[in-house]
């Protein structure tokens, strides 16, 4: 029988560093996270100047970028032990029994109704130049492995991802200025969010929040 082959094998993904994702051909990706707008709620002006932004924004940046909408069933778990805490913390017992159907009437509810939520992300790529030329393409192929820690090539991913961040720099001033709100996602929150791409049944943890400061 042959023998199974591993999963991560599939994967493209070489390790997530910094908050930067490092491809295993070498190239580096960074993921934003970001708010949304209901056009059908604006006004036809309002409309037409958000959309010329947005046009404005593609057709200022000489780099691809990816738009990327996940849709996960709502996840009422933390809001579910907030209650129950709450129900311990309360003396009365009518109060008490009030929470209760509370609850239950929030479990049948979402039972019954398929709740979905939306979470909006934009990747932003970036080439390293030594990636250009597949003789040097395993320099790259080693980020942050054990054997990987020598100066140069620790000096060849900073160069390169300060690139990737003066990309993703634009884009956030690009997106601030039709009223989208965007933060870069941190390595756990990377790490979080490629984990439940390939585990959609794990729910058991939040997706990241933008920052609304």
């Amino acid at each position: 029988m042959a023998s199974g082959i591993a999963t991560q094998q599939f994967v493209p993904i070489e390790r997530v560093r910094d908050g930067v994702v490092v491809l295993k051909n070498g190239e580096l990706r960074a993921v934003l996270i970001t708010s949304s707008l209901n056009l059908s709620l604006k006004s036809e002006d309002e409309q037409q100047a958000i959309l010329l932004q947005f046009q404005n924004l593609l057709n200022s940046l000489d780099f691809p970028i990816q738009f990327f909408i996940q849709s996960r069933r709502l996840n009422i778990k933390p809001y579910m032990d907030l209650l129950q805490q709450r129900s311990g913390e309360v003396k009365e017992d009518l109060l008490k029994i009030q929470i209760h159907e509370y609850m239950g009437f929030i479990t049948k509810f979402t039972e019954e109704t398929n709740i979905m939520t939306k979470h909006f992300f934009i990747v932003i790529p970036y080439l390293p130049a030594q990636t250009q030329n597949q003789n040097q393409a395993n320099k790259f192929l080693s980020f942050g492995l054990a054997n990987s820690s020598t100066g140069g090539e620790q000096g060849s991913f900073d160069a390169a991802r300060i690139q990737l961040e003066q990309r993703v720099a634009t884009v956030m001033q690009g997106l601030n200025r039709f009223g989208l709100r965007s933060q870069k996602l941190g390595t756990e929150e990377v790490v979080e969010l490629f984990y439940k791409l390939f585990n959609p049944g794990e729910q058991d943890r939040e997706a990241p929040k933008v920052n609304n400061n």
